[in-house]
């Protein structure tokens, strides 16, 4: 599917909105929740437009969760997270808020009193987003891009 012009996720894909980016290559971007359930909560987003995970095309969802795996991986090094959630959400009934394929990468810490769904976020000072991204980020290999 095309990406939609108001889609608040095709438009950050597209460099419209500024967002905390942790992780981009030709396909998929990756930035800090600006509604964070825990410090590091990542979405792991397909730049093309998909309504949602059932939508998306078997190679897009594989490389969104490669993406979010990575991710998780480098939020328990880098955040010394006790566990991460990884969580896609289909549809309003399940949480799904806006209408793209999209992961969740929750980092876990014991005693977060995080429940599942989510009944509140952080309320984090925004001048803490840009380093939170950089310590994710140093995580992470360096993306391959085709043909480079």
């Amino acid at each position: 599917m095309a990406q939609q012009g108001g889609c608040i996720f095709c438009r950050i894909a597209r460099g419209e909105i500024p967002t905390n980016k942790v992780y981009e290559d030709q396909d998929v971007i990756a930035f800090l929740d600006i509604n964070p359930a825990s410090v590091g909560h990542t979405l792991v987003v397909s730049k093309e437009h998909f309504d949602d995970f059932t939508k998306a095309p078997k190679d897009v969802v594989s490389h969104v969760f490669q993406v979010a795996q990575l991710i998780a991986q480098a939020c328990l090094v880098e955040l010394k997270a006790d566990g991460v959630n990884v969580i896609t959400n289909i549809g309003k009934a399940a949480g799904q808020s806006i209408g793209h394929f999209h992961v969740h990468v929750i980092p876990r810490y014991a005693n977060d009193r995080i429940g599942i769904p989510f009944g509140k976020t952080l309320s984090l000072p925004s001048d803490q987003f840009p380093q939170l991204a950089d310590s994710i980020r140093k995580g992470l290999p360096a993306p391959k891009l085709e043909g480079k």
